[in-house]
């Protein structure tokens, strides 16, 4: 029978993994989109304690290469997608997280984009920090500043941001091994100790040779 110490190593290595699945990095959105085709604006915030439950809601608004003042065009809640504004009409869908309300990556996903598209885009994440006895809402606001193009030229920014992207995955991994390695390698010696510790047990009630 394993000891509880042994059953207390397994829970946490079982846990690490379950975080690893969860493991969230921000990497900023690409800003160069080709008219005519798709492009993602990419929106990441990643919740600080991830052992506090909550829930979000997702706004993005638009300002117009030129204006001064944001049109909401976009919300996403837990009843789903709702588009704001006609200009995006049929042109907008949901890329970031699907399967939690504990939104962490809420990226939109921009059908046949035009000229017109060119300009900063909003955001906002309106998360609730769910505590024992109370809640607690926060705002955090990401910006996009979209270019359009007839023709794609990848800037520096964004190889340098693809590069940071895949950096920041392979370390996660990375981490998330060792600490899997370090806690199975806990369990091994915790289990040999207790079968060295019944055996020891056995031997000494065992009846005394005549």
């Amino acid at each position: 029978m394993a000891t509880p110490h042994v059953l207390l190593l397994s829970l946490l290595c079982t846990l690490l993994v379950s975080w690893g699945d969860a493991a969230c990095a921000e990497v900023d959105s690409d800003t160069e989109a080709v008219a005519g085709r798709g492009f993602k604006l990419g929106c990441i915030s990643c919740k600080r304690r991830s052992e506090v439950d909550s829930t979000s809601t997702v706004e993005w608004f638009f300002r117009p290469k030129g204006e001064v003042e944001f049109v909401h065009i976009y919300t996403y809640n837990e009843y789903g997608q709702n588009i704001e504004d006609d200009q995006f009409l049929d042109r907008v869908d949901w890329n970031g997280s699907k399967t939690s309300n504990d939104i962490q990556d809420a990226s939109i996903y921009l059908l046949n984009v035009t000229f017109n598209d060119s300009g900063t885009y909003r955001c906002l994440f309106n998360r609730r920090l769910l505590y024992g006895r109370y809640e607690y809402d926060t705002n955090v606001i990401k910006l996009v500043h979209l270019t359009v193009v007839a023709k794609a030229t990848r800037g520096t920014a964004s190889i340098v941001s693809e590069v940071m992207m895949y950096v920041s995955i392979i370390g996660l991994q990375v981490w998330l091994l060792i600490e899997m390695i370090y806690c199975y390698r806990k369990i091994a010696a915790a289990g040999e100790e207790a079968l060295r510790e019944a055996a020891k047990n056995q031997t000494q009630n065992l009846p005394p040779k005549c």
